[in-house]
């Protein structure tokens, strides 16, 4: 009954049903006003011939200012001062009073409401004054009135605290909800990235290699049937392995996802290359255990990119790649081929696989460094391996 009564008297301002609950607590607040006047009547003696003003005359200002408390949450403070002056003269307006001060508190500051208090309290001492033989002291009416001015502040003000917390939090859960699908959006728009610099990967290092074989079929017109079928087994070879490892990245495999290349891998990358007619110069010297997974595939992503920028845009399809570091002391990459110049074609395509390297070295928290050097274009790039 209780948590009823405190919904209907603290309604919710953003639900659904919050126009048809008001309604229903301006009317029990009409009827508690005059509940709470007629009950007073006999106790302020306003039944008795000394009164003020006739007791049909009471009720009926009672009931006057009832009914103005249907336009209470318009006008809160014009209703209040409106039925305030009726406390000197009316018992049954007391009750239309206190609800009229109760709305008030939940609209304005404690030192106006403390005045408009005080002012019901006043109009006791004149409604004690008009009674020819009133039946208690004056202290008597002004302490009752007192106490209840007291409480419908309290309660207004507690409602306003009430109303504004709430507001706080769901402003807050709000914020935090759309914190919540920026972090969804963002981890979306991460993982798409990943899955295209990738594919970007995946695509490039294959697609080299079948682009490499077809233009020697193109131009060898003269080639020996094996030779032929040497080369058209490494482009099928290496479209079917794109398509796998496309699989691996979009996670469309049938079966379990196979472990992503690592270090332990870039030997088999560089065999790859020099089966496709490339001179690579492999130097490994990393020390230690084997590092870190992330690490690992960071490495071979790097040489993969470089070895195919090296057969795309060098001058000729050659690289030296050095590794070195160990756990502590980072991990140093360094790839070196034919310097080819930047003009033409491979002056247009040759910026995307760097700026994927570079994209990867951030991520990472490493350095990169390139660009040409002694005719050459030297690739440098720091990964940090902690212990």
């Amino acid at each position: 009954m209780a948590a009823a009564l405190f919904a209907l008297l603290v309604p919710d301002p953003t639900s659904d049903r919050a126009a048809a609950r008001n309604r229903l607590a301006d009317i029990v607040a009409v009827v508690m006003a005059l509940g709470y006047g007629l009950v007073m009547m006999p106790i302020g003696d306003a039944t008795a011939a000394g009164a003020a003003i006739p007791w049909p005359v009471d009720v009926l200002l009672g009931v006057v200012c009832a009914i103005a408390l249907m336009f209470r949450r318009r006008w809160p403070l014009a209703v209040l001062l409106a039925v305030l002056p009726f406390g000197a003269i009316a018992v049954t307006a007391t009750g239309p009073i206190l609800v009229a001060l109760f709305t008030a508190a939940i609209r304005y500051r404690a030192r106006l409401l403390f005045a408009l208090g005080a002012a019901h309290v006043g109009t006791g001492v004149i409604y004690f004054l008009l009674q020819t033989d009133a039946p208690f002291s004056v202290w008597v009416d002004v302490v009752f009135r007192s106490v209840t001015a007291a409480a419908a502040i309290g309660w207004g003000q507690f409602v306003r605290a009430y109303r504004r917390l709430t507001a706080a939090l769901r402003s807050h859960a709000a914020r935090l909800q759309a914190e919540q699908q920026l972090r969804v959006d963002q981890a979306r728009l991460t993982e798409r990235a990943r899955i295209a610099r990738e594919m970007h990967d995946v695509l490039a290092h294959r697609m080299s290699l079948i682009t490499l074989h077809a233009g020697a079929l193109e131009v060898r017109a003269d080639a020996r049937p094996d030779e032929i079928a040497i080369a058209a087994g490494a482009i099928r070879s290496s479209a079917h392995e794109a398509l796998e490892e496309l699989r691996v990245v979009v996670g469309v495999a049938d079966r379990p996802e196979p472990p992503q290349p690592g270090l332990a891998d870039v030997p088999d990358l560089v065999a790859s290359a020099r089966e496709a007619g490339m001179r690579v110069d492999f130097t490994d010297e990393v020390a230690g255990d084997e590092p870190p997974v992330v690490l690992g595939r960071t490495v071979y992503r790097i040489a993969q990119e470089a070895l195919t920028n090296a057969r795309k845009h060098g001058s000729s399809a050659s690289a030296a790649i050095r590794l070195t570091g160990r756990a502590g002391g980072g991990l140093r990459i360094v790839v070196v081929n034919p310097h080819g110049g930047t003009s033409g074609r491979a002056g247009r395509l040759g910026g995307m696989g760097l700026v994927g390297i570079r994209e990867r070295v951030a991520l990472a928290g490493g350095r990169m460094k390139c660009g040409p050097e002694g005719g050459k274009y030297r690739l440098e790039v720091w990964l940090p391996w902690p212990t």
